[in-house]
């Protein structure tokens, strides 16, 4: 396969693609919301992922959560970071595939909802990777499902974003980066993609290999 064949830049979000890092969310949710006495259910969770925090942080000020959105976003965010201080929550494969994509060369960044110091964190936690770019939540003025997040990607990698692969777990996530026009990997985790603009879905990234990400993407999708 020629390097033209390849893909300019493969994009990763973060929370639920290559982290398993959603229940953490929900807990900090939970915890913020019952402790000004109001009720935040796992269906409430769920209803947020892949969302910009500063979204949620709304939903729960509806929920009775007496703070600004920025503390808010800082407590929800400070609590995951303690969580993961504990377990870093890998989805299986993922660092593996990261680290095989920049060993070939291939530039990567990351656009995520998460606040940069979470991105950082994760990035620098994959021994032997750089990031060429990311891209987070308290950057961008749009949050997921608009594309700015992956276009700004694109444009910080100096890269075209059609000839870009971004790799995604929830519909918000995918919407994005299909809207960005990229190339997009559909690898669920807690939400179905059925109905999301995928243009190839896996199962997981376990076992899988950068071959198998420029063979779909030269196949435009035909190829799983």
């Amino acid at each position: 396969m020629t390097r033209d064949a390849l893909p300019a830049a493969v994009i990763w979000d973060l929370d639920g693609t290559v982290i398993d890092s959603e229940d953490y969310w929900m807990t900090a949710e939970a915890e913020i919301v019952t402790s000004f006495g109001g009720t935040w259910t796992h269906q409430d969770g769920l209803d947020m992922i892949g969302y910009g925090l500063p979204d949620t942080a709304r939903i729960m000020q509806g929920r009775g959560v007496d703070l600004p959105i920025d503390v808010i976003t800082k407590a929800m965010t400070d609590r995951v970071l303690e969580q993961m201080d504990g377990r870093m929550p890998w989805r299986p494969g993922a660092p593996e595939l990261i680290r095989g994509l920049f060993d070939a060369g291939i530039p990567l960044a990351i656009a995520t909802m998460a606040q940069f110091a979470m991105a950082e964190r994760v990035a620098h936690a994959i021994t032997g990777v750089a990031f060429s770019a990311i891209v987070a939540g308290d950057q961008v003025t749009h949050s997921k499902p608009h594309p700015e997040p992956y276009l700004v990607a694109a444009e910080r990698l100096g890269v075209d974003p059609t000839q870009c692969v971004a790799i995604e777990d929830s519909p918000v996530g995918v919407t994005s980066a299909a809207s960005a026009g990229m190339f997009t990997i559909g690898v669920p985790l807690l939400l179905s993609l059925d109905d999301a603009p995928t243009s190839v879905s896996w199962p997981t990234l376990a076992e899988r290999t950068p071959q198998d990400i420029f063979t779909a993407f030269a196949a435009g999708g035909s190829e799983l």
